[in-house]
């Protein structure tokens, strides 16, 4: 029974921690990263449909985007999402790929990313703490149940502790290398 609680916490934790990952790639740090695009749909034969599955995205350049979409067709849809999206991006379409230039950030922009990045990391630790705080609920109702003792139900919440202190100082690696990141010229 502990060890279901205990692997299904840190079944949580992880996603927790790939969630804060795929938050911190997406954003845009002043150069050129084809995971910015991951968010953004465009419509495509009714449906709205991922950039990633729509065109080939690569970077020729550190500042630079391309979108090769597989069916031109979708081409003009493509460029609506991206100017729909949160990006703030102009793309630049010659009739056959659309081409992303990422400016580089002025202080202003890079000291708000990094709020944002902090608030990212902030979000992250409470997930954690609702997930320590679920797992010590289940200690708690079977040490009430006498299923395990107290002696047991001590030593389980340490180690419950000690899990949640690893993936805080691994949310605190990723969001300090995130801000070094955005904050170097």
């Amino acid at each position: 029974m502990i060890k279901d609680i205990m692997s299904n916490m840190d079944t949580k934790m992880k996603k927790t921690i790939k969630v804060l990952n795929e938050e911190l790639a997406s954003m845009k740090a002043g150069r050129a990263n084809p995971k910015m695009l991951d968010k953004i749909e465009a419509e495509y034969y009714g449906s709205m449909t991922p950039l990633s599955q729509l065109a080939n995205i690569s970077v020729p350049e550190p500042r630079i985007l391309l979108i090769t979409p597989y069916d031109k067709t979708a081409l003009k849809e493509i460029e609506k999402a991206i100017l729909k999206s949160d990006l703030g991006l102009n793309p630049s379409n010659d009739g056959s790929v659309i081409r992303l230039m990422v400016p580089e950030l002025t202080e202003e922009t890079r000291k708000n990313l990094v709020k944002s990045i902090k608030k990212h990391g902030e979000d992250s630790k409470i997930a954690l703490r609702s997930i320590r705080h679920d797992a010590l609920n289940k200690i708690k109702s079977l040490k009430k149940d006498n299923e395990i003792t107290e002696d047991d139900a001590k030593d389980v919440e340490k180690d419950i502790q000690k899990e949640i202190d690893k993936f805080v100082k691994e949310i605190d690696g990723l969001i300090s290398a995130k801000e070094n990141d955005v904050m170097k010229v």
